[in-house]
């Protein structure tokens, strides 16, 4: 009789047997998927992030197989020393995606409810807009947004906007064409040319989209603190939603001194691995609002807690996201189980194929500047493979090839005698 039988509803029983990727690009960046296999014949995907070698998830294979995947947090804790800050922790979060859409299906529950639940029924979306020099022309760029239904803006304000504005930015030579170069130690300064030509352009587009809406600004530049507070308190007349990433996240102390020398809010995360590293911005009261990336912070439950760290503190959270629908959709329960979320990243605005990569979800996936938190188990998706196919990266084509070689790739790696 158990050919009649869903074994997947033995979840004592379910083993990893296999790890395999398939890596992606243009939807809306280079993305690897990471696909989690079982003996029990269902699988869990997850998502290395844009920028991030599929090396950093196949590493770990070794010390998965074998395992039971709803054993989501002691098998995170045996991976997470392997991620690190920015691109580096994508393989650990890619796994901990698969592991959670792997025990929402063998429980039949969808993983907002393995994060404690949900605090809302659809998650608001925030959208990057295409950068213009024109006012004018970004302006119309944001309406267009508007008129598909988003409630909540994002464009880039920075020196990229200034190259042809004589006296605008002092720069050492060559400073301007380097990103290598972390942003105290660039000697770059706006002038007041310049912070009069930023300010005049947000201001254009403010009026241009009108105060109703939240508009956040991103991008400014590699400059220096004081180039950044001297352009924060320009730019507060604009009431913009928060100022992101004007100087790099590690920087507490240059962030609670742009905190205190403006009125709008500060922004940061996206960059940031595991809670401990939001802790110390949270604590100096460094941000409004902290902006975590799941396909580097940790994951779902890992975000969730980043979260619930922040709202002790008074402090929100919005989520960077640039991926495919597999990250997207982790990001939406997580999001849908966090109280204090405040809008979710979309960077696939303009990329038709992008609904179509997964089923399960309504199509298009964005419904008025909305995700609908899916009920199905697990993630709530699985992927389309005519579409998903389409994406391969030529340099790397294989869908979901074996990775045999991986299995036993093992080292002596524990942190403690």
């Amino acid at each position: 009789m158990l050919e009649h039988v869903n074994t997947n509803s033995r979840p004592s029983q379910l083993r990893i047997t296999d790890l395999r990727v398939a890596s992606l690009v243009g939807v809306p960046f280079r993305s690897t998927l990471l696909r989690l296999d079982t003996n029990q014949g269902i699988y869990g995907l997850g998502e290395i992030r844009d920028g991030a070698s599929e090396v950093y998830g196949l590493m770990l294979k070794s010390r998965l197989l074998g395992e039971n995947p709803c054993d989501v947090d002691r098998l995170f804790r045996r991976v997470k020393q392997f991620g690190g800050h920015g691109r580096q922790g994508g393989g650990v979060c890619a796994i901990e995606m698969a592991l959670m859409d792997l025990a929402g299906k063998a429980y039949g529950v969808p993983c907002y409810q393995l994060a404690g639940g949900k605090f809302r029924d659809r998650v608001r979306i925030y959208a990057d807009t295409p950068s213009s020099p024109d006012p004018a022309i970004q302006a119309e760029h944001l309406k267009e947004r508007l008129a598909r239904g988003l409630t909540f803006l994002k464009m880039d304000v920075g020196i990229n906007l200034l190259k042809d504005v004589p006296g605008a930015v002092c720069a050492p030579a060559g400073m301007l064409e380097t990103r290598d170069v972390m942003h105290p130690f660039t000697g770059i300064q706006l002038t007041d040319v310049g912070i009069a030509a930023l300010g005049e352009y947000v201001g254009q587009v403010r009026v241009a989209v009108g105060y109703d809406v939240p508009l956040a600004a991103d991008h400014f530049g590699h400059l220096n603190i004081e180039s950044c507070i001297r352009l924060a308190r320009a730019l507060d007349r604009y009431n913009l939603a928060w100022l992101e990433d004007m100087v790099p996240w590690q920087f507490t102390d240059q962030y609670e001194r742009l905190a205190q020398s403006c009125a709008t809010p500060i922004c940061t995360g996206e960059d940031i691995y595991l809670k401990e590293g939001f802790r110390p911005l949270l604590e100096r009261r460094a941000v409004a609002v902290i902006h975590p990336d799941l396909a580097t912070s940790g994951g779902i439950l890992e975000t969730k807690k980043i979260g619930d760290l922040a709202q002790e503190h008074g402090v929100a959270m919005a989520m960077h996201m640039a991926a495919t629908p597999v990250a997207t959709m982790a990001s939406v329960h997580c999001a849908a189980a966090t109280e204090n979320f405040l809008a979710l990243e979309w960077h696939a605005a303009d990329i038709p194929d992008w609904s179509n990569l997964v089923t399960g979800l309504p199509n298009p996936i964005v419904q008025e500047g909305f995700i609908q938190v899916p009920d199905a188990p697990g993630l709530g998706v699985e992927l389309n493979e005519e579409v998903v196919r389409r994406h391969l990266d030529p340099q790397r084509p294989g869908w979901f090839e074996p990775t045999p070689e991986w299995d036993q790739a093992r080292a002596h790696d524990r942190l403690w005698s």
